[in-house]
């Protein structure tokens, strides 16, 4: 908890706040006395955490276009945050198939433009760009990941975000290091949670089934990922962001991600959040022809977060599903979900 009272008082900038990350690190920040200003779209789904647990009415909320270079650059220049964290991103594989250049032009051009807004305003001192796990060559091979590894996603999401690791390293060496900006890269893991509405991702897809008193629809039981509750990278992000402030030799590129024994497929995930919801919950392998290609199997190796920040995951997979099955049961039976997410923040930090 000490590593995270580093920031009372701090001012601390987050694109992509209106988001389901977003709304989580918001939280927290404010949980821990930050003064926090958002920087995204309005939020992405309807419903949203962000409206939901009312996050608005204790940060400093922008509405803004990443892509929008002279409004990103406005922000920065009022606000003068000391501390960035870059989570402004389109993040579903589907849609980025649906719209190739949107993704690019929010992915890519969306890291110049913060990249550039920080290297303008110089009270900035550490900055974090998350970008996924999805970034590298996949080889479809059954160890994890590391970050000396190709970076070649294959779809336009997962290769989009691998362009936003270049960006971020090529303003580092030209830019950002010489201006005392420390400045890390972050490759995380599937994030499940309260609060997520998202179209196209299997826990959402398991609460929306549980709210219509369906069945669950999974159209790929086998496919491997590397799942772990939204507080382990948001914490995660912060706890790295606060080291390096102090500590310029801590940047660097880091995975994020659980131990192999939470690698589950998607079947296996599914399996737990029906034990987990009860009710007679349950679910059927609905395979679609022709779908776009996703990778079967992804793990990280997290050694090098492990051994540098002395890191490791806190909840294990039942703990993340268990806890994401409790935030919903309040949120669909009208209750107060930002104060389960503040319970369950105290939860994860003690």
């Amino acid at each position: 908890m000490d590593k995270l009272d580093f920031y009372s008082g701090k001012t601390v900038l987050v694109t992509g706040h209106t988001g389901f990350k977003g709304s989580w690190m918001c939280k927290v920040l404010a949980m821990y006395g930050a003064k926090v200003i958002g920087y995204a779209l309005n939020p992405p789904t309807t419903p949203s955490l962000f409206e939901a647990a009312h996050i608005g009415n204790s940060i400093t909320s922008v509405i803004g276009d990443i892509r929008d270079l002279k409004s990103l650059n406005e922000t920065l220049q009022k606000y003068r945050p000391e501390i960035v964290i870059h989570m402004a991103a389109q993040p579903i594989v589907r849609e980025s198939y649906a719209d190739p250049v949107y993704t690019y032009q929010t992915n890519v051009m969306g890291t110049v433009n913060i990249c550039e807004a920080v290297r303008l305003c110089d009270s900035v001192k550490s900055f974090v760009n998350v970008t996924t796990d999805k970034v590298y060559l996949n080889n479809e091979w059954e160890w994890g990941y590391r970050e000396t590894d190709a970076l070649d996603g294959y779809d336009p999401y997962s290769n989009s975000k691998s362009c936003s690791e270049l960006v971020t390293s090529s303003y580092i060496k030209s830019f950002l290091k010489a201006k005392g900006v420390v400045t890390s890269t972050c490759r995380a893991g599937n994030v499940i949670g309260g609060g997520d509405f998202a179209k196209d991702r299997i826990i959402p897809d398991c609460v929306r089934a549980m709210e219509n008193r369906t069945e669950i629809i999974v159209r790929n039981p086998y496919s491997t990922r590397p799942y772990q509750h939204v507080l382990e990278p948001v914490t995660t992000y912060l706890m790295l962001a606060a080291l390096q402030y102090n500590d310029p030799a801590l940047a660097g590129s880091y995975n994020i991600g659980p131990d192999d024994c939470d690698c589950a497929a998607t079947g296996e995930l599914v399996d737990i959040f029906c034990k987990a919801w009860g009710e007679g919950a349950s679910w059927k392998n609905v395979a679609e022809a022709n779908a776009p290609h996703e990778a079967n199997f992804l793990k990280l190796d997290c050694s090098k977060i492990k051994s540098a920040l002395k890191w490791k995951p806190r909840w294990h997979i039942t703990d993340a599903v268990e806890k994401t099955v409790e935030w919903s049961k309040v949120y669909l039976s009208g209750g107060d979900v930002s104060e389960i997410m503040e319970k369950q923040i105290r939860e994860y930090m003690g």
